[in-house]
């Protein structure tokens, strides 16, 4: 396997660790959400024990705004915080 394959089964395997806890294993509620922001991310989206920052970062991400975040909702924002952070590598 590629080194971009295993990127790609641990983006997927990522989700669904966190997905299917409280409701669909195709999403991420809310909770769900909180969970992965705050152990695979750390402070990279501020401080996600705080209910107004967690709310704007889920109404953010829930695109379709169904209430849920998706896979594809998931991966847009793993895609745009790897810009970012390669931005702001790359200025190194």
């Amino acid at each position: 396997m590629s080194d971009l394959q295993k990127g790609m089964a641990l983006l997927i395997s990522t989700f669904h660790k966190y997905s299917g806890k409280e409701g669909d294993k195709c999403t991420l509620t809310k909770g769900e959400l909180k969970d992965l922001l705050t152990k695979e991310l750390g402070g990279a989206f501020g401080n996600c024990s705080d209910q107004a920052t967690l709310d704007k970062i889920f109404k953010d991400l829930d695109t379709n705004a169904d209430g849920v975040v998706d896979f594809q909702e998931y991966a847009t924002m793993v895609a745009c915080t790897t810009m970012l952070c390669n931005k702001s590598l790359s200025k190194k």
